[in-house]
């Protein structure tokens, strides 16, 4: 089974490494430092570089990490609904486009990695404007196992329950979220986000009342979701 490693930097951003017993793959690998003192204690070879998608946040390391490596730069956008072999472990690679048209997830044995498509407790902002396209993203991730753990692009945790408890006060499962959240290893299960992630419960009761509420539209399942993009 392959292994992954989490490494935070700039605040906020969340990157990643995936590995075996000798080679490794880096995924928005911004924690340049970090990443290959990893590598080089671990005794790893960097085989591949990649990224979630092409923002400049993501995409920081990626020069210091093939300069200080023979890793080989694997273009995101020509990777997606492909798959990548890793000491024969496949890593599947999802297109996910609406953050960006270019974002991917790589599902790793039990684990995703979303980039800035789905945050754990919200998710990212549709600077495609395709909400059609976001909507497919998310009802992709949506129909996986809910034992998934979801590693995102940015820990916005705090941000993200205070908007879900502002949608649903009285929604119990958003203080236990809270309180399973760690700072310097941040995840969750795609179970727990169908309990409070706002935009994977456009289906739930609570949320189609906060809709009415907010004489939005609400009869369909597509009606729902753009009326809960247009809730700030």
């Amino acid at each position: 089974m392959l292994q992954l490693k989490q490494f935070r930097y700039q605040t906020d951003n969340l990157g990643y490494l995936v590995y075996g017993e000798k080679y490794a793959i880096a995924v928005d690998g911004g924690a340049r430092g970090g990443i290959l003192s990893f590598i080089k204690s671990s005794n790893l070879n960097l085989l591949y570089v990649t990224n979630t998608h092409g923002h400049a946040d993501h995409t920081s390391g990626n020069q210091a990490l093939l300069h200080e490596s023979n890793a080989r730069l694997l273009l995101y956008e020509r990777i997606k609904d492909a798959e990548i072999e890793l000491e024969g472990r496949k890593i599947k690679v999802y297109g996910t486009p609406g953050h960006t048209a270019d974002s991917v997830c790589f599902h790793v044995d039990d684990t995703l990695i979303t980039g800035d498509t789905l945050f754990n407790g919200t998710i990212g902002n549709c600077f495609t404007g395709d909400l059609k396209g976001f909507y497919h993203s998310i009802k992709k991730i949506m129909s996986l196992s809910e034992s998934t753990v979801i590693y995102a692009g940015h820990d916005y945790v705090e941000e993200a329950m205070n908007f879900a408890r502002r949608l649903e006060p009285d929604n119990k499962y958003i203080e236990i979220f809270l309180q399973n959240y760690r700072p310097d290893h941040v995840f969750s299960r795609l179970a727990e986000e169908l309990r409070v992630n706002p935009y994977l419960r456009f289906n739930e009761r609570g949320i189609i009342n906060v809709l009415k509420r907010n004489r939005l539209p609400w009869k369909s399942e597509w009606q729902r979701w753009q009326s809960l993009m247009s809730i700030d």
